[in-house]
């Protein structure tokens, strides 16, 4: 059994890519802080739950591990802004440390999921490839942007590196999410018949949806011929997935099965950016699922009560409430507890 290293395994897109390493018979160590509840993972007797900072992690966390997928990171742009030393802690510092732990571990291949956010504002016209200059607007892109430089260094024929520069991700996961753009508008739509959308709607965005993605990490983990990955960079998404916002909106509000109506919100978005997934597919990967997908099995789930929206589907409002729930707990706390206390 080969044994793959997960950390952010209990966030939005680990909570997808778990289960589908257990069902191809991986086994895992999931690390992550579990802010969202360990529970969010199945039972099974392949996983091991590893509750740990990815600051702190140690040689000892890659003993025994064949493969790393580095997933942990703050995610969205308001969140990086909000933590920025954290941020930049978390997505840069301790992914590159991870990467050089796990070599140095003899783990074989090591796979960064990054983010296209990096290429940021683009002339209109131009279609971004993975040798394309970045432009990272914000604190979140700039730390992803950071950690490919550190850890791609890294690869020779003992430690095949791969980076994933990932579309903005949607549909369901465990961990689940409506901070992100399909996933908030399909909320809005069902729920109240308002789509919310940022203006101006003329922006694009690439998307994939959060299997997808997480099937994209699991081939790189794969794919026989080393030479053709290593070292290298993927976008992972597809030309389907290339959206403006304003006919996304039109689409999702299309899928709804009730009268929907687009409202609009914020001051324009300068972020616009087309990507190309023609490398990724020359190796065989093609991103299955599109936007309606991801809406029908959203709104499906909302309808029949398996999901709801609360402040832990919102990343920035969680954190801030973990935040502040630590500091009115930490000043009251003795002994192990409140009211009931240990002897």
């Amino acid at each position: 059994m080969k044994r793959v290293l997960v950390t952010g395994a209990g966030g939005y897109i680990g909570t997808s890519l778990v289960p589908m390493l257990l069902q191809k018979g991986y086994g895992v160590r999931a690390v992550d802080r579990y802010f969202f509840g360990p529970e969010l993972l199945p039972e099974h007797a392949g996983l091991e739950r590893v509750k740990e900072d990815t600051r702190k992690l140690t040689p000892e966390h890659f003993r025994g591990i064949d493969f790393v997928i580095d997933l942990a990171a703050v995610s969205n742009d308001p969140s990086g802004e909000l933590y920025e030393h954290a941020t930049w802690q978390i997505n840069h510092e301790a992914r590159a440390r991870a990467a050089r732990l796990a070599k140095q571990a003899g783990c074989t291949r090591y796979v960064l999921p990054s983010s296209c956010s990096i290429y940021g504002f683009q002339d209109e016209g131009v279609i971004c490839t993975e040798k394309h200059t970045i432009n990272p607007l914000t604190t979140y892109a700039k730390a992803n942007g950071r950690a490919e430089q550190d850890v791609l260094p890294l690869a020779d024929g003992n430690f095949t590196v791969v980076v994933l520069r990932q579309s903005t991700v949607y549909g369901y996961s465990p961990r689940m999410r409506f901070d992100l753009a399909i996933n908030g508008m399909t909320y809005g739509a069902w729920t109240t018949g308002k789509l919310p959308l940022l203006r101006d709607g003329t922006q694009w965005r690439p998307m994939v949806h959060v299997r997808d993605t997480a099937a994209a990490q699991i081939f790189m983990l794969e794919f026989a011929d080393t030479k053709k990955i290593n070292g290298q960079i993927f976008n992972i998404g597809s030309d389907e997935n290339n959206y403006q916002l304003k006919p996304l909106a039109e689409l999702v509000a299309g899928t709804i099965p009730k009268p929907v109506e687009i409202e609009w919100y914020g001051d324009p978005d300068n972020r616009s950016y087309r990507v190309n997934f023609d490398k990724v597919e020359a190796l065989g990967f093609k991103a299955r699922l599109r936007a309606e997908d991801g809406v029908r099995e959203i709104y499906q789930r909302i309808e029949k009560g398996d999901l709801k929206k609360d402040a832990r589907t919102i990343t920035l409002q969680w954190y801030k409430d973990l935040d502040a729930w630590y500091k009115i707990t930490s000043r009251a706390a003795m002994y192990g507890g409140m009211l009931d206390i240990g002897s």
